[in-house]
């Protein structure tokens, strides 16, 4: 199975536009990557029952499909070189920020931070 990002549609009104998926390019299955799994029922969770018709761009509320999304921008398909030094940038950056909400002394902003570099841990990257 080839990871790729995907539209999920929920409720036949909301696109969740770049989400982590599996496709089997011989029998058409697709699977959301199991480690955003989780994450995308807890989005889809607070759309509620009957949501607005709208697109949301997944890669821009979790940093895993964020990365992926960097990777396919640089590359055109997903390589784990290339993977690898975007998520490698994507912490750098985010570290960057970290020292910069601790000299500011900005707890809620340090909270944010700790869950997006959480979202590139090992899990994702598996």
């Amino acid at each position: 199975m080839n990871l790729m990002l995907r539209t999920v549609i929920f409720a036949r009104k909301v696109n969740i536009n770049n989400v982590p998926v599996y496709n089997c390019s011989a029998c058409g299955r697709n699977d959301v990557f199991p480690a955003v799994k989780e994450d995308v029922g807890r989005l889809v969770g607070q759309l509620g029952a009957r949501p607005a018709p709208h697109s949301i761009p997944f890669d821009q509320v979790h940093e895993w499909a964020g990365v992926l999304s960097e990777a396919l921008n640089l590359s055109k398909t997903l390589q784990a070189a290339v993977i690898a030094k975007a998520t490698e940038e994507r912490v750098n950056q985010l570290l960057d920020l970290w020292l910069i909400a601790s000299s500011l002394e900005d707890e809620a902003w340090k909270k944010e931070l700790h869950i997006r570099l959480s979202q590139l841990s090992t899990k994702y990257i598996s």
